[in-house]
């Protein structure tokens, strides 16, 4: 059975993971100056925190590890979605 904190608590956790997902991307654009692969990236961006954020879950004895869980899989959209913008806007 899969501990579950409070519901204020997971749903901040959340939130907060996006906007950090956001942050991150947004960072990670500006510091990578050479040419990647998109796919590459949109691959490891959805596939890193998705896996890590589930594996914490689906193993965690505690509430507080759900709840990083939780954050760490909400990364993945925030980050996605960011990247995904960059590149529509960068294109033209």
């Amino acid at each position: 059975m899969i501990p579950l904190p409070r519901a204020w608590l997971l749903t901040s956790a959340l939130l907060v993971g996006t906007v950090t997902g956001l942050v991150a991307a947004v960072v990670a654009t500006l510091l990578v100056k050479t040419p990647v692969r998109p796919d590459l990236v949109v691959g490891l961006v959805v596939a890193v925190p998705s896996v890590i954020g589930m594996l914490l879950i689906l193993f965690s004895g505690r509430r507080w590890m759900t709840t990083v869980g939780a954050f760490i899989l909400a990364m993945a959209p925030g980050w996605l979605g960011a990247l995904v913008l960059v590149q529509v806007v960068s294109s033209g």
